[in-house]
């Protein structure tokens, strides 16, 4: 059975790092996992069209690189989707938009076997579909390793934040200020003092309640203020915000030396 790295890295209480992805090329999470820097790739299904067949291509990237593998939900069909993931191989799952103690309990029932979730034993391929590479006892630690993140992005949310970490099986959590800003009636405006205010609730209830709280950032530079707050896990860049730059800025330089021919 294959190691869940990201698991493993938590429950050591050791500093992890992913990144993420919106292109389902197996390959870009080939590249990433050649740099030997991370310890997870992130697809954010919730922002880029796919289909199930990416589910188990972007698993078997992963598996091929030694690196683990999450998968960024939407709302609904969480369950579904969840479910699948983890059928075609992927090991972790963040569930986008919690407003109450019910959704994280179903995020959590997503993930878990029964009879603590909704998982069984299934012809799929993380068992080699005829069950040659995995047992039921092996899908129930599988479903038991994998990790449960909520983003934390609306105002219920953060009113409710104690009760939410309180459901058992909830493993991380990562807030997210652009949808938050939205929900608060300020979008956008992701400095806001309330953002920060409740940024800050976030993690400070997460670390007090031994849920490991996530920050994204765009920069190493910016990893040191979470740092200071006790944030041990990472995940910095996405795929297509680093190829715009990358174009955005090379493009206007080369473009600045050929006006001058």
């Amino acid at each position: 059975m294959r190691e869940n790295r990201l698991r493993e890295k938590m429950r050591k209480g050791e500093p992890t790092i992913g990144t993420r992805i919106l292109i389902a090329w197996p390959g870009i999470v080939e590249l990433i996992g050649y740099t030997n820097v991370y310890d997870y790739v992130e697809f954010v299904s919730e922002y880029a069209p796919y289909s199930l067949y990416d589910f188990d291509n972007l698993a078997r990237a992963a598996e091929l690189v030694g690196i683990s593998s999450m998968i960024k939900i939407d709302q609904e069909p969480r369950t579904y989707l969840a479910e699948r993931a983890l059928m075609a191989g992927i090991q972790n799952v963040l569930f986008v938009d919690i407003r109450t103690v019910e959704d994280a309990e179903e995020a959590v029932r997503a993930v878990r076997a029964e009879p603590k979730g909704f998982n069984g034993f299934r012809m799929d391929r993380r068992v080699g579909y005829v069950s040659v590479t995995a047992s039921a006892p092996d899908v129930v630690k599988m479903c038991d390793d994998a990790v449960v993140a909520l983003m934390i992005e609306k105002k219920s949310a953060v009113e409710n934040l104690e009760e939410i970490l309180s459901v058992e099986g909830v493993d991380m959590v990562q807030f997210g200020p652009s949808d938050y800003s939205v929900s608060i009636g300020r979008p956008g405006e992701t400095s806001h003092p309330k953002v920060r205010e409740a940024e800050l609730k976030t993690i400070k209830t997460a670390l007090k309640m031994d849920v490991a709280p996530r920050a994204e950032i765009r920069s190493p530079e910016a990893a040191k203020r979470y740092i200071e707050l006790g944030v041990r896990n990472f995940s910095i860049g996405t795929d297509v915000s680093v190829l715009y730059s990358w174009w955005k800025q090379n493009g206007t330089e080369l473009q600045k030396i050929l006006s001058k021919i």
